[in-house]
């Protein structure tokens, strides 16, 4: 049976806080325990706090460019500044939405740049490499409590054609990110050519489904999937190279 089940953390994130102990102390003060097999998913801003990723605007000096762009779009000049710094790319910008592609690789609005849950005059940045944190946590859990879990870093993104935004993806840890049927056949016999599931993706919507900014819940475990344990895993797999995405 598959289950997914909320976290609260009460502690107040600060930087450089040792993010597994956090875990795990909340997960006892919730009442439960962490088994093998468990998925441990996180919303990236508990990761992005711990790693001091919390930008004062007091200190952001907006370009020329982000000035400009700011006026077109109706958004704070410094935190388009940060909008530009932490992309490669800006691939749409129309409606007071700035897409763009970022240094992960990911395409999203605003560069994942949020100032939601933020205390004070200040924006908060993406992790700068979620797979390594992912990995981290993993193997901390591993060393306080000797259990072998997989580990999911998300964050909420929009998508083309759909209305509502969804949790993904955008760091893993100890499973394989895709689930692939090519080569085996359906039900009617017929070989699938180009089936293949993004079940990271969906492990962090379904953990969504507990999780919430305003419950204070930034944590779930998802109990009852069997995935695939692999030792290098990362959430790059899930991203779409230019060369096959018809939406650039």
């Amino acid at each position: 049976m598959l289950q997914v089940i909320p976290v609260r953390v009460s502690a107040n994130i600060m930087p450089n806080d040792d993010l597994g102990n956090i875990v795990l102390k909340a997960i006892k003060q919730n009442r439960l325990e962490i088994l093998n097999g468990d998925i441990l998913v996180l919303a990236h801003k508990i990761v992005s706090k711990v790693e001091g990723r919390i930008v004062s605007l007091a200190d952001v000096k907006p370009s020329p460019k982000a000035i400009r762009m700011s006026k077109e779009h109706g958004k704070d000049p410094r935190i388009m500044e940060l909008i530009l710094k932490e992309s490669i790319q800006i691939l749409r910008a129309k409606n007071g939405i700035v897409v763009t592609e970022t240094r992960h690789g990911l395409v999203c609005a605003n560069t994942g740049v949020d100032q939601s849950n933020v205390e004070g005059d200040a924006a908060l940045l993406l992790p700068i490499d979620p797979d390594r944190s992912a990995a981290r946590l993993q193997a901390a859990v591993k060393k306080k409590r000797g259990k072998e879990i997989a580990v999911v870093i998300t964050d909420t993104f929009g998508r083309p054609f759909r209305e509502g935004q969804v949790n993904v993806a955008i760091g893993v840890a100890g499973m394989s990110p895709i689930k692939s049927y090519v080569g085996s056949r359906d039900m009617y016999g017929r070989k699938l050519r180009v089936s293949e599931i993004a079940v990271a993706d969906e492990i962090a919507s379904a953990a969504e489904l507990v999780m919430g900014k305003s419950k204070g819940v930034p944590t779930a475990i998802i109990r009852g999937y069997r995935f695939e344990k692999v030792a290098s895993a990362s959430a790059k797999s899930l991203q779409r190279t230019k060369e096959q995405d018809i939406f650039r």
